[in-house]
Protein backbone atom coordinates (compact mmCIF):
# COMPACT_ATOMS: atom_id res chain seq x y z
CA UNK A 1 0.00 0.00 0.00
CA UNK A 2 2.67 2.52 1.07
CA UNK A 3 5.96 3.30 -0.63
CA UNK A 4 7.68 2.52 2.69
CA UNK A 5 7.13 0.06 5.52
CA UNK A 6 3.85 0.60 7.38
CA UNK A 7 5.47 1.58 10.68
CA UNK A 8 7.52 4.24 8.87
CA UNK A 9 4.41 5.53 7.13
CA UNK A 10 2.67 5.84 10.51
CA UNK A 11 5.58 7.90 11.82
CA UNK A 12 5.27 10.22 8.83
CA UNK A 13 1.51 10.52 9.35
CA UNK A 14 2.05 11.51 12.99
CA UNK A 15 4.70 14.02 11.92
CA UNK A 16 2.23 15.49 9.42
CA UNK A 17 -0.42 15.93 12.10
CA UNK A 18 1.97 17.81 14.37
CA UNK A 19 3.21 19.86 11.41
CA UNK A 20 -0.38 20.75 10.52
CA UNK A 21 -0.99 22.14 14.02
CA UNK A 22 2.23 24.17 14.02
CA UNK A 23 1.94 25.40 10.43
CA UNK A 24 -1.64 26.63 10.78
CA UNK A 25 -0.59 28.80 13.73
CA UNK A 26 2.88 30.09 12.92
CA UNK A 27 4.14 28.44 9.73
CA UNK A 28 7.17 26.16 9.64
CA UNK A 29 5.47 22.78 9.33
CA UNK A 30 8.02 21.77 6.71
CA UNK A 31 10.63 21.86 9.47
CA UNK A 32 8.97 18.70 10.79
CA UNK A 33 7.82 16.83 7.68
CA UNK A 34 10.70 17.40 5.25
CA UNK A 35 13.45 16.10 7.57
CA UNK A 36 11.15 13.21 8.56
CA UNK A 37 10.82 12.16 4.92
CA UNK A 38 14.58 12.32 4.44
CA UNK A 39 15.25 10.35 7.62
CA UNK A 40 13.05 7.43 6.56
CA UNK A 41 14.89 7.12 3.25
CA UNK A 42 13.31 9.47 0.70
CA UNK A 43 15.63 11.06 -1.83
CA UNK A 44 15.72 14.89 -1.80
CA UNK A 45 13.44 15.06 -4.85
CA UNK A 46 11.02 12.50 -3.39
CA UNK A 47 10.99 14.33 -0.07
CA UNK A 48 10.44 17.74 -1.65
CA UNK A 49 7.67 16.56 -3.98
CA UNK A 50 5.85 14.51 -1.31
CA UNK A 51 6.22 17.33 1.19
CA UNK A 52 4.54 19.77 -1.20
CA UNK A 53 1.69 17.29 -1.73
CA UNK A 54 0.90 16.80 1.95
CA UNK A 55 1.59 20.43 2.84
CA UNK A 56 -1.00 21.63 0.35
CA UNK A 57 -3.70 19.86 2.37
CA UNK A 58 -2.63 21.60 5.57
CA UNK A 59 -2.42 25.12 4.17
CA UNK A 60 -5.70 24.62 2.30
CA UNK A 61 -7.48 23.46 5.46
CA UNK A 62 -6.15 26.37 7.51
CA UNK A 63 -7.15 28.78 4.75
CA UNK A 64 -10.75 27.51 4.79
CA UNK A 65 -10.93 27.53 8.60
CA UNK A 66 -9.83 31.16 8.87
CA UNK A 67 -12.16 32.18 6.02
CA UNK A 68 -15.17 30.49 7.60
CA UNK A 69 -14.48 32.33 10.85
CA UNK A 70 -14.47 35.66 9.00
CA UNK A 71 -10.77 36.48 9.46
CA UNK A 72 -10.09 36.67 5.71
CA UNK A 73 -12.13 37.17 2.52
CA UNK A 74 -10.66 34.72 0.04
CA UNK A 75 -12.04 36.50 -3.02
CA UNK A 76 -10.07 39.60 -2.03
CA UNK A 77 -6.87 37.55 -2.21
CA UNK A 78 -7.42 35.89 -5.59
CA UNK A 79 -5.04 38.21 -7.43
CA UNK A 80 -2.23 37.72 -4.91
CA UNK A 81 -2.91 33.98 -4.84
CA UNK A 82 -2.51 33.78 -8.62
CA UNK A 83 0.82 35.60 -8.36
CA UNK A 84 1.88 33.29 -5.54
CA UNK A 85 1.02 30.16 -7.54
CA UNK A 86 2.86 31.44 -10.62
CA UNK A 87 6.03 32.34 -8.76
CA UNK A 88 5.87 29.18 -6.65
CA UNK A 89 5.92 27.19 -9.89
CA UNK A 90 8.73 29.37 -11.26
CA UNK A 91 10.76 28.78 -8.12
CA UNK A 92 10.31 25.03 -8.46
CA UNK A 93 11.42 25.17 -12.10
CA UNK A 94 14.73 26.82 -11.19
CA UNK A 95 15.26 24.89 -7.96
CA UNK A 96 18.21 22.98 -9.44
CA UNK A 97 19.93 26.25 -10.41
CA UNK A 98 19.99 27.76 -6.91
CA UNK A 99 23.04 26.96 -4.73
CA UNK A 100 21.42 25.29 -1.73
CA UNK A 101 24.58 25.82 0.32
CA UNK A 102 24.24 29.60 -0.03
CA UNK A 103 20.61 29.47 1.07
CA UNK A 104 21.46 27.30 4.07
CA UNK A 105 23.96 29.92 5.22
CA UNK A 106 21.70 32.90 4.53
CA UNK A 107 18.35 31.62 5.78
CA UNK A 108 19.31 31.07 9.46
CA UNK A 109 20.32 34.73 9.69
CA UNK A 110 16.99 35.84 8.20
CA UNK A 111 14.95 33.44 10.35
CA UNK A 112 16.68 34.59 13.53
CA UNK A 113 15.86 38.15 12.46
CA UNK A 114 12.20 37.16 12.07
CA UNK A 115 12.21 35.55 15.52
CA UNK A 116 13.85 38.61 17.07
CA UNK A 117 11.34 40.92 15.42
CA UNK A 118 8.32 39.10 16.82
CA UNK A 119 9.97 38.54 20.21
CA UNK A 120 11.24 42.08 20.81
CA UNK A 121 8.97 44.38 18.81
CA UNK A 122 6.55 46.07 21.25
CA UNK A 123 2.88 46.47 20.46
CA UNK A 124 2.46 43.41 18.24
CA UNK A 125 -1.14 42.50 18.95
CA UNK A 126 -4.22 41.53 16.99
CA UNK A 127 -4.94 45.23 16.40
CA UNK A 128 -4.29 46.74 12.97
CA UNK A 129 -1.82 49.58 12.44
CA UNK A 130 -0.95 51.97 9.62
CA UNK A 131 0.15 50.24 6.41
CA UNK A 132 3.51 51.20 4.96
CA UNK A 133 2.70 50.01 1.43
CA UNK A 134 -0.53 49.51 -0.50
CA UNK A 135 -1.99 46.10 -1.26
CA UNK A 136 -1.10 46.26 -5.00
CA UNK A 137 2.52 47.08 -4.15
CA UNK A 138 2.58 44.23 -1.61
CA UNK A 139 1.21 41.90 -4.30
CA UNK A 140 3.96 42.67 -6.82
CA UNK A 141 6.90 42.84 -4.39
CA UNK A 142 6.57 40.69 -1.28
CA UNK A 143 4.33 37.96 -2.72
CA UNK A 144 6.53 37.03 -5.74
CA UNK A 145 9.71 36.96 -3.65
CA UNK A 146 8.30 34.76 -0.90
CA UNK A 147 6.40 32.48 -3.31
CA UNK A 148 9.49 31.91 -5.47
CA UNK A 149 11.48 31.09 -2.35
CA UNK A 150 8.77 28.61 -1.34
CA UNK A 151 9.03 26.92 -4.73
CA UNK A 152 12.77 26.29 -4.65
CA UNK A 153 13.48 25.90 -0.93
CA UNK A 154 10.55 26.40 1.45
CA UNK A 155 11.32 26.48 5.20
CA UNK A 156 9.98 29.64 6.82
CA UNK A 157 7.62 30.70 4.02
CA UNK A 158 4.73 31.30 6.43
CA UNK A 159 6.97 33.30 8.75
CA UNK A 160 8.13 35.55 5.90
CA UNK A 161 4.57 36.19 4.76
CA UNK A 162 3.59 36.92 8.36
CA UNK A 163 6.37 39.45 8.80
CA UNK A 164 5.43 41.14 5.52
CA UNK A 165 1.77 41.46 6.47
CA UNK A 166 2.57 42.78 9.96
CA UNK A 167 5.49 45.07 9.13
CA UNK A 168 4.41 46.38 5.71
CA UNK A 169 0.66 45.85 5.35
CA UNK A 170 -0.13 46.90 8.92
CA UNK A 171 -2.15 43.80 9.83
CA UNK A 172 -2.67 42.56 13.36
CA UNK A 173 -1.06 39.22 14.19
CA UNK A 174 -4.19 37.07 13.84
CA UNK A 175 -5.27 38.76 10.61
CA UNK A 176 -1.78 38.35 9.20
CA UNK A 177 -1.84 34.64 10.05
CA UNK A 178 -5.18 34.22 8.31
CA UNK A 179 -4.06 36.05 5.17
CA UNK A 180 -0.85 34.05 4.98
CA UNK A 181 -2.63 30.74 4.42
CA UNK A 182 -4.13 31.31 0.96
CA UNK A 183 -0.83 32.61 -0.39
CA UNK A 184 1.03 29.67 1.13
CA UNK A 185 -1.55 27.27 -0.30
CA UNK A 186 -1.18 28.84 -3.75
CA UNK A 187 2.62 28.69 -3.82
CA UNK A 188 2.50 25.11 -2.53
CA UNK A 189 0.07 24.16 -5.28
CA UNK A 190 2.04 25.92 -8.00
CA UNK A 191 5.31 24.25 -7.03
CA UNK A 192 3.58 20.88 -6.55
CA UNK A 193 2.34 20.94 -10.16
CA UNK A 194 5.97 21.25 -11.24
CA UNK A 195 7.41 18.65 -8.87
CA UNK A 196 4.87 15.95 -9.74
CA UNK A 197 6.24 15.99 -13.28
CA UNK A 198 9.39 14.38 -11.92
CA UNK A 199 7.45 11.21 -11.06
CA UNK A 200 9.08 11.15 -7.63
CA UNK A 201 5.97 11.84 -5.53
CA UNK A 202 5.00 9.23 -2.95
CA UNK A 203 1.25 9.38 -3.53
CA UNK A 204 0.04 6.87 -0.94
CA UNK A 205 2.22 8.24 1.83
CA UNK A 206 1.66 11.84 0.76
CA UNK A 207 -2.13 11.58 0.65
CA UNK A 208 -2.28 9.91 4.08
CA UNK A 209 0.02 12.59 5.45
CA UNK A 210 -2.30 15.12 3.81
CA UNK A 211 -5.29 13.75 5.73
CA UNK A 212 -3.30 14.06 8.95
CA UNK A 213 -2.43 17.62 7.95
CA UNK A 214 -6.14 18.37 7.59
CA UNK A 215 -6.79 17.21 11.16
CA UNK A 216 -3.77 19.06 12.56
CA UNK A 217 -4.46 22.28 10.67
CA UNK A 218 -8.10 22.30 11.81
CA UNK A 219 -7.00 21.99 15.43
CA UNK A 220 -4.23 24.58 15.09
CA UNK A 221 -6.46 27.14 13.39
CA UNK A 222 -9.07 26.82 16.15
CA UNK A 223 -6.39 27.33 18.81
CA UNK A 224 -4.97 30.37 17.01
CA UNK A 225 -8.38 31.99 16.61
CA UNK A 226 -9.24 31.36 20.25
CA UNK A 227 -6.01 32.72 21.75
CA UNK A 228 -4.77 35.07 19.00
CA UNK A 229 -1.45 36.87 19.31
CA UNK A 230 -0.85 35.35 22.74
CA UNK A 231 -0.30 31.98 21.06
CA UNK A 232 0.87 32.98 17.59
CA UNK A 233 3.77 35.24 18.62
CA UNK A 234 5.62 32.84 20.95
CA UNK A 235 5.10 29.88 18.63
CA UNK A 236 6.36 31.91 15.67
CA UNK A 237 9.49 32.82 17.63
CA UNK A 238 10.06 29.18 18.63
CA UNK A 239 9.47 27.82 15.11
CA UNK A 240 11.66 30.43 13.39
CA UNK A 241 14.50 29.81 15.85
CA UNK A 242 14.14 26.04 15.49
CA UNK A 243 14.26 26.31 11.68
CA UNK A 244 17.38 28.45 11.89
CA UNK A 245 19.11 25.95 14.19
CA UNK A 246 18.02 23.05 11.97
CA UNK A 247 19.48 24.72 8.86
CA UNK A 248 22.73 25.50 10.66
CA UNK A 249 22.96 21.88 11.81
CA UNK A 250 22.43 20.62 8.25
CA UNK A 251 25.07 23.01 6.95
CA UNK A 252 27.88 22.35 9.44
CA UNK A 253 27.06 18.81 10.59
CA UNK A 254 25.35 17.14 7.59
Amino acid sequence: MFEVATHLALILILAAFVAGVVDSIAGGGALITFPALLLIGASPVEALSTNKLQGTFGSGTAMIAYARAGHVRLKDQLGMAAISALFGAAGALVAHLVPVEVLRLLMPVILIGVAAFFALKPGLTDDARAARISQPVFAVTVVPLVAAYDGFFGPGTGSFYMMGFVLLAGYGVLKATAHTKMLNFASNLGSLLVFVQTGATWWAVGLCMGLAQVAGASLGARLAMRVGAGLIKPLLVIVSTAMALRLLWQTFWP
